[in-house]
């Protein structure tokens, strides 16, 4: 099972990776390096990040999916349309094995830093993309297990009470969706090989039984969410730093940036007597 999943990453990166035409016959003196790639990505970390690349409008799509999800507690006829498409997916379970998934759901983010790797650089470097991931994966976490708590929707196999939302397909759309972030301004079938992952990753989940429709959509939902607000939030933290560290430590030649007056207490210790000290900034 792990062979077809590894050659099908294999395939997405070749396919993904197009470069242009003026491209195609290289000099032998600029062949990628790995060790220089890595290097750079690395130790190269520029002042401040750009914030997320997608237009407001981008939003309201996985919006829509978690609402979804969520109106499936409510309306009858969205639960009706679950069992309609869990009893079809049962009658006509053409998938793998229920192992499959379990791999599927981080393609996307794999062949992001595999194809960076032989040299695809992508949006951010190594250390910022993978802090804006883990900021991801946080917030992801925090609101998908949150509501499988809460909610404590049975599975169609029966298995647990931990249905809804889906985090196989939850994670496998935050995955796809720091994909297209990151190389989606290199070639638009980056995105389209994560977000295609992803859906395989959700039908998956259906077919084997293990969610609902409305789990599978409203995962797609939280995922999507949950990495355009890390790529929303973190800029923010980072700059922010970037720009307390330049004004303590400017550039020589340069004069530091005016400080705000204000004051500072700090505890104190000596010869067996304890204290505060006080300093004021003007």
């Amino acid at each position: 099972m792990i062979r077809p999943f590894l050659g099908w990453i294999a395939c997405s990166i070749l396919i993904a990776y197009t470069p242009p035409a003026s491209a195609q016959v290289r000099d032998s003196s600029r062949r990628v390096n790995i060790a220089d790639t890595i290097r750079k990505d690395l130790f190269t970390a520029p002042d401040t990040v750009s914030r997320l690349r997608s237009k407001a409008w981008t939003l309201l799509p996985p919006a829509i999916f978690v609402a979804y999800g969520a109106s499936s507690f409510y309306i009858h006829p969205l639960r009706r349309f679950d069992n309609f498409i869990n009893d079809n997916a049962q009658e006509h379970n053409f998938v793998p094995k229920p192992v499959t998934e379990n791999y599927l759901q981080y393609a996307p983010v794999i062949i992001t830093y595999g194809v960076n790797l032989v040299g695809v650089h992508g949006k951010n470097t190594f250390v910022d993309r993978t802090l804006i991931y883990v900021l991801a994966q946080g917030m992801l976490n925090l609101s998908v297990f949150g509501l499988k708590n809460a909610t404590h929707r049975l599975r169609p196999n029966g298995a647990n009470n931990y249905s809804f939302p889906s985090g196989h397909t939850a994670n496998a759309f935050a995955g796809a969706e720091f994909m297209a972030q990151e190389l989606g301004d290199q070639s638009w079938l980056y995105s389209f090989a994560g977000y295609a992952f992803a859906t395989t990753t959700g039908i998956f989940r259906i077919y084997h039984t293990d969610h609902w429709f409305s789990d599978v959509v409203a995962g797609a939902g939280f995922g999507i969410l949950a990495t355009k607000g890390a790529y929303l939030l973190y800029p923010v933290i980072r700059n922010s730093l970037s720009k307390k560290h330049r004004k303590s430590s400017p550039v020589a030649g340069e004069k530091p940036e005016q400080e705000r007056s204000g004051f500072m207490l700090m505890p104190s210790y000596s010869n067996g007597v304890a204290g505060i000290q006080f300093a004021m900034v003007f």
